[in-house]
C-alpha cells in the first residue's frame, strides 16, 4: 500500500492519453476528462468502450492513459 494514496499525490502538468491508436499530450485535466467523456456519451460500442476505459485512468489521476491491455 502506498504511504501517499494515489490521487493526493500531484498531478504532472502533462497527460499522455492514447485512444484506438492515437496518442495525444494534453496540459489540463479537467479539458481531457471533458473530451474523453463527451466521447464516452456520443459513441457507441467498441469506441465507447475505450474512452471510457481513458476516461477512468483520468478521474484516478494517473498522467499516462490507454485504452491498450498491458
Amino acid at each position: 500500500m502506498l504511504k501517499i494514496p494515489e490521487l493526493a499525490m500531484s498531478r504532472s502538468s502533462k497527460i499522455t492519453t492514447v485512444c484506438s491508436g492515437r496518442r495525444e499530450v494534453c496540459t489540463d485535466y479537467e479539458e481531457a476528462k471533458a473530451y474523453f467523456l463527451e466521447m464516452m456519451m456520443t459513441a457507441e460500442g467498441e469506441e465507447r468502450d475505450r474512452a471510457e476505459c481513458v476516461y477512468i485512468q483520468l478521474l484516478h489521476g494517473l498522467d499516462e492513459c490507454s485504452d491498450e491491455d498491458e
